[in-house]
């Protein structure tokens, strides 16, 4: 499906988990689609304890694409709702509070999918 190359999707997605790392967003995953979906390549999944931490950590993954010069296609959700969702194309990015995390269970609607160790990367 890829808008970028499956490599630079791959890099961006390592980059946007780290975006969210240096803003403290916690139990972060990276998740590899690409032989599950057409829809996207990879899932970054994250938690951001309060509204203010969750805009943050938007702010931190937005400037972190934006350095490639790469916007996102769509963004729904807003910190007060407890979900905010970057869709890159080949690239999406969800940040939950810890109950809506729990409620929407991506990791495990999505268990067959490949987690990356991006923090070794």
């Amino acid at each position: 499906m890829s808008a970028m190359p499956e490599r630079d999707a791959r890099t961006r997605a390592v980059r946007c988990a780290e975006a969210a790392s240096s803003k403290q967003a916690e139990d972060i995953v990276v998740l590899d689609l690409q032989a599950l979906t057409l829809v996207t390549d990879y899932f970054v999944i994250c938690t951001g304890t309060s509204s203010v931490q969750i805009r943050a950590i938007v702010e931190a993954v937005e400037e972190a694409m934006a350095g490639d010069r790469v916007h996102p296609l769509a963004r729904e959700g807003d910190a007060q709702s407890g979900w905010v969702l970057l869709d890159f194309g080949s690239l999406v990015v969800h940040i939950f509070t810890p109950q809506t995390r729990t409620f929407y269970k991506l990791e495990r609607l999505w268990g067959d999918a490949e987690p990356l160790a991006w923090a070794q990367e």
